[in-house]
């Protein structure tokens, strides 16, 4: 049998994972390359492309440095050693910043031009009229704030924050011509708009153009007052990535808390990794940085281009009358199970209701702990904290929660990357506010959405529960495709109790009724889901899998997956970003296909179906296939088991698999292609769940619809 004889297992038959993240990224950067879009949206998913890679650098680029460093070099999933990684990273890299400054220089600066907006480029471009206009905003604005600095045999080299522009200047003083050269360098204030916009000109043909010009072309224009005794010889921005990846030992840490404090301080000062200059940089100046800051060639980016594209999104949102070239808003819709005048315990009580954001909105989640917090038969609250948003709503309603006297418990995840100093100040000020805070289990990061509301009714103690695929996030909510479950099932708030037992330090239940949790027996879960697939498959019975997820990575998954495939299993696979599997490979994959959607909003719900020999499960949760999120991570995995929901959650796998608008597919080479849309019928999946949400919101107010039963408009009825 051909499973048999194929080592499914072989390094050959796997995807490096970073370079399959860069391949991600190439994905994002494709949406900004396309003309269909409208033009503010292409610089947007520019600035995200620039945004990636940073936090890409910043984690997985510093990650591999430091195995090198420890001399690690046991192979990946792919069969290469750390070293061997970082030099086809650096190669792919260095071809997609080149790609990104080709499509900002070739196609969005001439395309911005059209549109009556020019990019001021170089200070000498500069009219004499807008010349004096910015001197004068230097003088009065931006000179207060800058402090130069010198660099000579009696002070050192200046510390240089991570990610902060600066402009390295060469000079000499000015009654010494033949002295020795001096480098000094300033730094970009980030507290002042990086895009300053010059006054109105009439242009020749008689319209308007809108010019604006970037702060560290205004600063390099006016170096000379920083520097009043010396020549400026050469001036040009440079920026740095520093190691951002905290290395925390908790055995070791007395108070986790103040440890990752401590840690966050040095992440500004971490090993250089990456090196920005300016294309045409003196070459003087370049030595220098290099030497001081200890960088290899391969780290430095050499760009054609303003340094730092993230600034884009600056230009999308903070310049006022281009709302024609940015595409129209959407406005998340009310969850029609709500939209009627009973409280919402009496909503969940008479059934498990499903959330699709950011198609309906967030509102129900903040309402859930909100009206907790408030009703006098509320006991206790507890809920665990990933990433929040920085005014969270849902924080107030705990700390009023406790307040109120409830029993309030919240985990708040302080290893949440890049959100750990947020996190920390929440957890402060909820303590302060009377809840119990719970930092999460030794090792593990507590990754798991999951609300639980302890309620005294007439017949008894009933509990509510809220599990999710996405963060607590009120702001994100209305960016990230994710789906919820709110319900009052009695063996799921029996699951539920026990995973904040779990969490607060008491063991694990002998048994769970519904809730699959990682890191205890999630993967056993999934590994048995997809090898009964493949048993049913082998008797000629049905068997299909469809799972959608943001990450693919784990080796003993993927193989099973080659297993399921090779006995003839249909897999369809929906992952947003790193996919180290191979799709379509003769004698391996080749019932494997997978499919990658980038659009407006970030694809982030988890969604597993097994047909199960025509009896299908559905699944929900946080956890995508990955060793941390298996192994490493609290995650919770949910089963939905209303018949109305799981046709609801089965259409929302449809309608992806149908898009033809914002898929990319998966090559066997590893590359992905859109696919070709010609006498087609155009399928752009988040379009369509827009569209479908207002309809039912509509049919909700209307009272014509039997919105009861209807949880989505039918394919056929919206083509």
């Amino acid at each position: 049998m051909a499973e048999v004889s194929v080592n499914f297992l072989d390094p050959k038959n796997y995807v490096n994972r970073e370079l399959s993240w860069l391949e991600f990224n190439y994905r994002v950067l494709s949406e900004a390359r396309d003309k269909s879009l409208p033009l503010f949206e292409r610089l947007k998913f520019l600035s995200i492309t620039a945004s990636n890679l940073d936090e890409f650098f910043m984690v997985r680029v510093a990650s591999l440095r430091d195995m090198v460093h420890a001399k690690y070099t046991k192979p990946d999933i792919a069969g290469l050693k750390p070293e061997e990684q970082l030099e086809k990273i650096a190669v792919k890299t260095h071809e997609l910043v080149n790609v990104q400054y080709s499509t900002y220089n070739r196609s969005l600066l001439p395309a911005l031009k059209l549109q009556g907006l020019r990019i001021i480029e170089d200070h000498e471009d500069l009219t004499q009229e807008q010349g004096q206009f910015v001197d004068k905003y230097f003088h009065d604005n931006v000179y207060p704030v800058l402090t130069p600095m010198a660099f000579d045999s009696s002070r050192p080299f200046p510390l240089v924050r991570n990610k902060s522009l600066n402009i390295a200047a060469l000079l000499h003083k000015k009654k010494d011509s033949d002295g020795e050269l001096e480098f000094a360098m300033v730094q970009v204030p980030s507290v002042l708009p990086r895009f300053v916009e010059l006054p109105v000109t009439a242009e020749e043909d008689g319209g308007e153009m809108r010019n604006v010009i970037l702060l560290e072309e205004i600063i390099e224009r006016n170096m000379q007052t920083l520097f009043l005794n010396y020549d400026i010889l050469a001036a040009h921005p440079f920026r740095i990535m520093r190691n951002a990846d905290l290395t925390i030992d908790e055995e070791e840490a007395e108070d986790l808390l103040e440890e990752i404090q401590k840690q966050l301080k040095k992440r500004q000062w971490g090993e250089v990794i990456r090196l920005e200059v300016e294309e045409k940089i003196d070459k003087r100046l370049l030595k220098i940085l290099r030497k001081e800051l200890d960088v290899s060639s391969q780290d430095i980016f050499e760009i054609s281009g303003p340094l730092d594209l993230t600034v884009l999104m600056k230009l999308y949102g903070g310049l006022n009358g281009f709302d024609d070239l940015k595409a129209a808003g959407y406005t998340p819709q009310p969850v029609p199970a709500f939209m009627n005048e009973d409280d919402i315990f009496t909503n969940i009580r008479k059934g498990d209701i499903l959330l699709h954001h950011p198609y309906q909105t967030f509102d129900p989640v903040v309402n859930f702990v909100r009206t907790a917090a408030k009703d006098p038969d509320v006991l206790a609250i507890k809920q665990t904290l990933y990433r929040v948003s920085g005014n969270s709503p849902i924080i107030a309603a705990l700390a009023a929660a406790a307040d109120n006297g409830k029993q309030v418990s919240v985990l708040v995840e302080l290893k949440a990357r890049f959100d750990e100093e947020n996190n920390i100040n929440w957890a402060k000020k909820l303590e302060k506010a009377g809840c119990h805070v719970i930092y999460g289990l030794v090792g593990l990061k507590t990754h798991s959405k999951i609300t639980l509301v302890v309620r005294r009714e007439e017949d008894g103690i009933r509990r509510y529960v809220h599990l999710g695929t996405g963060n607590y996030n009120d702001s994100t909510a209305k960016l990230y495709t994710d789906c919820g479950l709110m319900t009052c099932n009695p063996l799921i708030g029996e699951d539920a109790t026990a995973v904040f037992n779990m969490l607060s330090g008491y063991s694990e239940p002998p048994s769970w009724n519904r809730l699959a949790v990682a890191p205890i027996w999630l993967r056993k879960q999934f590994l048995r889901l997809i090898r009964r697939e493949a048993a049913h498959a082998r008797e000629g019975r049905k068997a299909r899998i469809v799972a959608k997820m943001n990450s693919l990575c784990d080796k003993e998954i993927i193989a099973a997956l080659y297993e399921a495939s090779c006995a003839g299993v249909t897999i369809e696979l929906i992952v947003r970003g790193i996919c180290c599997l191979k799709a379509g490979v003769p004698g391996l994959s080749e019932n494997i296909h997978v499919r990658s959607i980038v659009g407006n909003f970030l694809e982030h719900s988890r969604i597993f179906y097994f047909e199960n020999d025509g009896t299908p499960q559905i699944f929900m949760g946080s956890a995508d296939w990955m060793p941390r999120n298996l192994d490493k991570r609290v995650e919770i995995v949910f089963p939905v088991e209303d018949e109305k929901l799981k046709e609801a959650v089965y259409h929302i796998l449809e309608v992806e698999l149908e898009d033809n608008v914002k898929a990319h597919i998966l090559q066997p080479d590893g590359t992905y292609e859109k696919q070709d849309k010609r006498g087609k019928v155009l399928v752009n999946s988040q379009k369509q769940f827009c569209e479908e949400a207002i309809y039912m919101a509509k049919m909700a107010v209307k009272k014509d619809d039997p919105v009861s039963t209807r949880v989505f408009i039918p394919v056929e009825s919206h083509n």
